[in-house]
């Protein structure tokens, strides 16, 4: 029950493929408080999912959740907190849709990227039971880039037009939808 530093682009860990968690090491107090931890950090840094990597463990946990009211991304649907532990992801629809994604660990720094608009996420919650979410829109470019943190992946990665590249400050005086 700690906010944790959040690890920033050119951390050689954030490159790593993490590990896989054994079942039996879910239920430890070590993963249990970095279960605990990972969440406190995201609510912290005002986010809506963040990896293990992020927070320094090179291990397949992700967490989620996304509140109506939040901050970064606001008006989109409400995801309750869901803890990914091994996540697999299936492309149900490899229709591709863009989202302009920022990240913690590449602070001040939006990118349109383009993913697979519907998935299948397959894996164990936080007491070992196996789990499956299907997810379209805004949520399925939420779990494929939260998910991309445990294959050693940024969202940077995946920018594929670099013009559409920003920083925070520029991205909402030229790039963010203006209401009405």
């Amino acid at each position: 029950m700690a906010v944790r530093p959040v690890l920033t682009l050119g951390n050689p860990l954030l490159r790593r493929v993490a590990r896989d968690l054994d079942p039996a090491e879910l239920d430890t107090p070590a993963i249990r408080r970095l279960a605990e931890d990972m969440v406190d950090t995201m609510h912290h840094e005002d986010g809506i999912g963040i990896a293990a990597p992020q927070v320094g463990e090179s291990l397949q946990l992700a967490v989620i959740e996304i509140a109506s009211s939040s901050p970064r991304y606001p008006g989109h649907e409400s995801f309750a907190l869901h803890y990914f532990v091994n996540p697999r992801i299936t492309v149900l629809d490899p229709v591709e849709q863009g989202f302009w994604e920022g990240c913690l660990s590449v602070p001040n720094l939006r990118g349109y990227v383009e993913r697979p608009r519907r998935i299948r996420v397959d894996y164990l919650d936080l007491d070992a039971h196996p789990r499956t979410v299907e997810a379209e829109g805004f949520l399925a470019t939420v779990l494929q880039h939260e998910l991309d943190h445990l294959q050693g992946k940024l969202f940077v990665d995946r920018v594929r037009d670099t013009t559409r590249l920003a920083t925070l400050e520029d991205y909402v005086r030229f790039w963010l939808p203006k209401p009405g």
